[in-house]
């Protein structure tokens, strides 16, 4: 699955999620500047397939049934690597059951 790391999420979830996947950040691809509603298009038209994020408000800014990618809205104590790593089997499991147009709450 080809999935994009949000800006709030460390790039060291990256490698904790491959070879699996395909992860690629936010940052990486330069799109740091590009707004929620914004980069969630950008991410359906290069064919992401879900995306990975801390941003509690997205799935109520944001309607998630209209693009053809899956959203995981990752909840952390904080998004310090430390905080993030437990729940990578969880994300792991996630991404590989999850459907386009749904958001997913871990």
């Amino acid at each position: 699955m080809k999935v994009l790391l949000d800006e709030n999420l460390p790039h060291e979830l990256r490698p904790l999620l491959m070879p699996m996947h395909e992860v690629f950040t936010v940052a990486y691809l330069g799109w740091s500047a590009i707004e929620n509603g914004e980069l969630l298009i950008q991410a359906a038209a290069n064919r992401f397939e879900a995306i990975i994020t801390q941003d509690h408000g997205i799935g109520h800014q944001q309607n998630i049934t209209n693009l053809p990618l899956a959203v995981i809205l990752l909840r952390a104590k904080t998004n310090k690597i430390d905080d993030i790593r437990p729940p990578v089997p969880s994300i792991l499991i996630a991404l590989d059951s999850m459907k386009p147009k749904t958001l997913v709450r871990i």
